[in-house]
Order: C-alpha cells, then sequence, then structure tokens
C-alpha cells in the first residue's frame, strides 16, 4: 500500500481515549506520528539495516534492496498531558509504545534487536520492566546469561501474550519480542527511565538464543550451551496490584504500584521466580 500525507495508519481505543497513529509530512521527509491524549509524538523507526546483526537469515539480508525499509516503531516517553508528565518523571519512570506490523525478515518473523538492562548502581540486580499489549499477539523471548558470560545461558523463557496481557521482564533477564502473528502488534511498557537499554551482547552474539522460523525456534549455535525453552503463560501481578485487561497506562494516577521498576532491590521476594 502506498502511503501518503495525512494518512492512518492505526487506531486503537485505549481506555477512554483513541491511539492514533498517522504518516505526516515533514519538509521532505515523512514522519509516523502517534496522537495520544492531547499529545503527539514522533516514532524512533527501527530499519532493516538495523536489524543486520541480530538476522537469523544473513544469505536474504545479502540479497535484498530493501535495507531501508522500516521495521518497527518506539514511541518514547508518553504522557496524556503536562500533569502526567510531571508525575512520571518524578518517579524517574517512562511509558512507552511499540508498533510491530507483520511481516518476515527472509526466514524468521519480525522481531525487536533484543537487549538487556544495566545493573542498579551499587547491587548485582539489573532493572526490570512491564509489558502489555495492547492489540495483537506477541511472543516474548526472555534469556539468562552468566554475567560477563553472555554466551553461556543460564534459562530461556517464552511467553505468547494476547490483548490485555501482561509480561513482567525480571531483574537479571535480558529479551526480544517477536509478532510471529498476521496482525499488527502494539504494545506498551513501564520501565525505569534512568538507564540505557545494553543492545552489544545480543548483537556480538548475532541475535538471542532462538529464532523463531515458520517451522519454529531454531537455536542460535553461537551460544555454548543449548537450554530447552520453558513455555509459561501470562501471569496477573497481585503483589503489584496489576491485573491483566486493566490499561497499564492508567496506574500513572497511582504510581506509586511501579516502585519496583526503579527499586527493585527492595521487592525481591516478589521478583524471585517471576518466570
Amino acid at each position: 500500500m502506498t502511503l501518503g500525507y495525512g494518512v492512518i495508519l492505526l487506531a486503537t481505543v485505549i481506555s477512554k481515549w483513541i491511539l492514533v497513529v498517522y504518516l505526516v509530512k515533514k519538509g521532505n521527509l515523512m514522519e509516523l506520528t502517534l496522537k495520544f491524549g492531547n499529545k503527539v509524538a514522533v516514532a524512533d523507526v527501527r530499519k532493516l539495516h538495523d536489524m543486520e546483526d541480530v538476522l537469523f537469515d544473513k544469505e536474504w539480508f545479502e540479497k535484498t534492496e530493501e535495507i531501508n525499509k522500516d521495521i518497527y516503531y518506539m514511541f518514547r516517553d508518553l504522557t496524556k498531558n503536562d500533569d502526567d508528565l510531571e508525575v512520571i518523571k518524578g518517579h524517574h519512570l517512562r511509558y512507552d509504545i511499540t508498533v510491530i506490523p507483520p511481516g518476515m525478515l527472509g526466514l524468521e518473523y519480525t522481531k525487536t534487536v533484543g537487549h538487556y538492562h544495566p545493573q542498579i548502581p551499587g547491587t548485582d540486580i539489573s532493572y526490570p520492566e512491564i509489558y502489555q499489549v495492547l492489540e495483537g499477539s506477541a511472543t516474548y523471548l526472555l534469556q539468562k546469561v552468566e554475567h560477563e558470560n553472555e554466551d553461556v545461558l543460564l534459562d530461556v523463557v517464552v511467553i505468547t501474550a494476547e490483548e490485555g496481557d501482561l509480561v513482567l521482564v525480571p531483574p537479571g533477564y535480558g529479551h526480544v519480542t517477536i509478532n510471529a502473528s498476521e496482525n499488527t502488534l502494539k504494545m506498551a511498557n513501564w520501565v525505569c527511565r534512568d538507564f540505557s537499554s545494553i543492545y552489544e551482547p545480543i548483537k556480538r552474539l548475532s541475535g538471542a538464543s532462538y529464532f523463531l522460523l515458520k517451522d519454529g525456534f531454531a537455536k542460535n549455535p553461537l551460544y555454548k550451551n543449548v537450554l530447552p525453552i520453558r513455555y509459561l503463560k501470562p501471569l496477573d501481578y497481585n503483589n503489584f496490584g496489576l491485573i491483566s485487561g486493566e490499561n497499564l497506562y492508567i496506574i500513572v494516577h497511582k504510581i506509586e504500584k511501579l516502585n519496583f521498576l526503579t527499586s527493585p532491590q527492595n521487592f525481591l521476594r516478589y521478583l524471585t521466580g517471576m518466570v
């Protein structure tokens, strides 16, 4: 489909407002924007060439002429209004929405690059993150590796989530999101705003521990040990007052429920064993 000025790409009802993503012209460029509350955000776009280091099908990538093709869109640091922005920043948090259209990257399904989170200064505990599927279906691959030996696996978990489901990425785990459906995936996340994600280990190993192909998961041979995947279902997180189906954004009005994202060391008895 050819996209032109002002074309609405998707509209999703979230709580009592509508999430609208549309293409607009800015100078000689086209920007993907999202109307969220009374604010408009511009997408950070992952292109195919950004995915080169983590692709399963290297031969396909070398032959394709679409290296500048859009793969997915990230709308970071979203707020409905200035009051919410003050609350969210005051609690060192960030709310994002990611849009992943369906498709194939050669032999594997469309996915995110994947990353880890750094450790909280003065601890050996990394920051967690929580996701919610707004529309579509998401396959979350979570992996835990040895510290400073990222090619040695300690655990691999796959969770398939549908609209409304919550998925927590606990301390110590890296993660990749895969859209293995025929529909656009839209998902939201809350995370601490005080760090930058770590992409290098996954890129160095040419991706996560498994790639999802049409005939199932294929192991990444660059990891030293082969661990079977543990398949889990999405959960409610009652200890934090988080329930599937309830829009995660409105927790901005009870933002203290998300303290486990910025100070997980104070919530280890709840975070341990989440996957």
